[in-house]
């Protein structure tokens, strides 16, 4: 199609055009579509609006206004990054990233246990696992949503792995296997989870109101004893992106599998909303996210996709009870086998 051809040669110009500006030619350019793309005021902006008054309630017209503004920037500052991030030394990665409560990655990684970090759509996830890779020097699984067309779907994966990263392909519940191995191997596995629209995701409360989210961390921490660290990542005036990894959701001692992965869900969406409510404008979910919004239109087709949505969610409980792949001896994992 035409539209997938436009598509796929808008991402390609950006990753071979944009990594060779100066960075604040790069940084500049980026402020300047943003400005653009909000000034029409166009269906993602309207949508990432209404998005905001749930997390800012008592926000006046004329602050949903600046906080959408701001969210714009952040949203093309993501992309900007993103398409210079491969030719980034691991110096500049390092510099370019400060990150507290780093000590619970450590003390899990030194006991062996395997970690599943979770984060939700705030700033820039891809720079995030870039500085695992070269500065904690820890290889990584996630998982990739099949984009159309084919192409870009396959430029996504190229720059991830570029990065250091395993990518899965996002295929209903056979990720789930794949990635329980990894982690029963001691292995790390990052997943973005504040937005599963399938029939299969965990309702939760989210900012006061019923949401879905992703299972599958929940389940892969409750099926192989890995830990769930909750991480989120924010902007500030520096070149410098912020995060903080965050205590360990535990898996509830009392309850079936169900209601475990649905306390714990429930957990990290709390988690989640915390962070982005300290920095709302950092968080990318220009689409319909909350239960009450899905029911306007079948469809988020014509809105923007929140950064990071190559790799969205990972499977769910129920992609995960039936996936025959997960029950696997754990002598049997060698946590090297491709998918």
């Amino acid at each position: 199609m035409i539209k997938d051809r436009i598509t796929d040669g808008l991402y390609g110009f950006g990753w071979s055009a944009v990594k060779r500006l100066p960075e604040p030619v790069a940084v500049r350019l980026g402020q300047r579509i943003a400005d653009t793309v909000w000034k029409r005021r166009g269906k993602s902006v309207l949508r990432l609006e209404s998005n905001l008054a749930r997390v800012v309630p008592d926000a006046s017209a004329e602050r949903l206004a600046a906080l959408s503004k701001a969210g714009m920037r952040s949203y093309l500052r993501y992309w900007m990054e993103s398409f210079r991030l491969p030719a980034w030394s691991e110096q500049r990665i390092r510099d370019g990233i400060e990150i507290k409560g780093v000590h619970h990655l450590e003390e899990g990684l030194a006991k062996g246990r395997g970690i599943i970090v979770a984060l939700p759509h705030m700033a820039n996830w891809d720079l995030a696992g870039a500085w695992v890779t070269t500065t904690v020097g820890v290889p990584f699984t996630t998982v990739a949503e099949r984009l159309k067309p084919e192409s870009l779907y396959d430029r996504f994966v190229a720059y991830r792995e570029s990065l250091g990263m395993e990518v899965l392909p996002h295929t209903g519940g056979s990720a789930f296997g794949t990635l329980a191995r990894r982690l029963r191997a001691g292995g790390l596995i990052c997943l973005v989870a504040d937005r599963d629209l399938s029939a299969s995701g965990i309702e939760v409360k989210f900012f006061g109101e019923s949401a879905r989210m992703p299972g599958g961390p929940a389940m892969l921490a409750r099926q192989t004893g890995a830990l769930l660290l909750p991480v989120t990542l924010w902007y500030d005036e520096s070149s410098v992106m912020r995060g903080r990894i965050h205590q360990a959701i535990e898996v509830p001692e009392l309850g079936t599998r169900r209601e475990q992965a649905i306390e714990m869900t429930q957990a990290l969406a709390d988690v989640f909303a915390s962070g982005i409510a300290e920095h709302p404008q950092d968080w990318h979910m220009l689409q319909r996210l909350w239960l009450a919004d899905l029911d306007e239109v079948p469809a988020d087709s014509a809105e923007l996709p929140p950064a990071g949505t190559a790799s969205p969610d990972t499977a769910s409980p129920d992609a995960a009870d039936r996936a025959p792949s997960d029950r696997v001896r754990a002598d049997d994992s060698s946590g090297t086998e491709k998918s």
